[in-house]
């Protein structure tokens, strides 16, 4: 069984199980994966009818499915995933008044991977993100791009680097009629050009919205149409800029799991690195998480690869109780508690995550909130 015919089956499973929502998004990707405009019309073709019949759920699943299994016979040549597309070695960027500076950083992306880039306002990452989008000069260290192998000019580079910032520009006209300009100015023509922008705003959410303009849209759609915008250029590496900022919280979730899927396309693998806010959710999908504070660099794989019997168990949880019945729940336990805005922070060596929990129960504490960070970048904000 080839990679491709593997995603497909774990599609139609994603539809068996009634994950008719993923199972459509990556049943679209799949199609994608296969560059043929007639896939792309008999599946705007499904889209379209599906669009028209939105409660018939059962002739979505059986058109869905049989749809896939049509393309099972196509033969997709098989991508080589994971290999290194970007080093930056001891990066430092410093400002001339002295009073800020970024680095010594190091970081390799390789495609089809993600990298989370995380840490407090003012601490570095959208300057980074500048520099490693070839955006901002740095002051010494290297990075090289090693997708970049025959034309190495500028122009020829920053084509394919894709930098998103939070607050994107204005645009003009409908959200279709944009994509297709798009798409005409990297030589993507003709009924090929109407095919691959409709799939895409498919794939992104945008059909309901395809004719509508940019104030018109809010901010979560209109990160998606950037996203649209973006995939129609096949970057290698794509820098975002606090996506998430100004969504809700399943805008996030779809969003990022979108990022997860499309980075691995069997059609074009891109290495992506973003910045946030929200930890927990990024963490999910990133294969590292790298922190910034003043300006240095701390890495989730250094605490993920700490030994458990060394590492220090940290927990988070919110309780309507007070520390002094913490306290004493936790009593045969050398535990330190502190509270900071609402929140108990619980720290302890040799201890595991579950002896506290079972100790908080037995104890009587009624939990809220309950996680552990022991291996999340969350212990390094401090």
């Amino acid at each position: 069984m080839t990679v491709y015919q593997q995603k497909l089956t774990e599609v139609i499973q994603h539809l068996q199980q009634g994950d008719t929502d993923l199972g459509y998004r990556r049943l679209i990707d799949c199609a994608l994966d296969t560059q043929n405009i007639k896939v792309y019309n008999t599946c705007i073709a499904l889209h379209q009818w599906i669009a028209t019949n939105p409660t018939q759920e059962t002739e979505i699943k059986e058109k869905s499915i049989a749809f896939l299994q049509t393309l099972q016979a196509i033969h997709i040549p098989t991508v080589t995933t994971n290999n290194l597309i970007l080093q930056a070695t001891d990066v430092l960027k410093k400002y001339n008044n002295g009073v800020f500076t970024l680095g010594p950083i190091n970081i390799s992306i390789n495609s089809g991977n993600i990298i989370g880039l995380v840490g407090e306002n003012g601490n570095g990452k959208t300057t980074l993100l500048r520099i490693l989008a070839n955006e901002l000069q740095h002051s010494s260290g290297t990075i090289s791009y090693n997708f970049c192998k025959t034309d190495t000019s500028t122009y020829n580079l920053r084509t394919q680097l894709v930098y998103i910032p939070q607050r994107t520009p204005t645009w003009y006209g409908y959200v279709q009629h944009n994509l297709m300009l798009t798409a005409t100015h990297y030589g993507i023509t003709g009924a090929y050009n109407e095919a691959l922008v409709t799939m895409l705003i498919i794939r992104f959410g945008l059909w309901n919205y395809r004719n509508r303009k940019w104030n018109q849209l809010s901010s979560g759609y209109k990160m998606r149409f950037e996203l649209a915008r973006t995939f129609l250029r096949k970057p290698k590496i794509l820098f975002l800029d606090e996506p998430l900022a100004n969504l809700d919280i399943l805008a996030q979730q779809l969003i990022l799991e979108d990022l997860k899927y499309m980075a691995k396309s069997l059609a074009n693998p891109v290495g992506i690195i973003l910045s946030s806010q929200v930890l927990y959710e990024v963490e999910k999908i990133s294969d590292e998480v790298i922190f910034l504070k003043n300006g240095a660099q701390d890495s989730f794989n250094r605490l993920r690869e700490v030994e458990n019997n060394t590492a220090t168990t940290l927990l988070e949880i919110e309780s309507n109780t007070t520390k002094e019945a913490l306290q004493q729940a936790l009593q045969n336990l050398q535990v330190s508690i502190t509270l900071n805005g609402g929140t108990y922070t619980l720290e302890a060596e040799r201890v595991t995550a579950n002896e506290i929990l079972i100790a908080l129960v037995h104890g009587g504490i009624n939990l809220n909130y309950y996680r552990n960070i022991t291996y999340s970048t969350r212990r390094l904000f401090k």
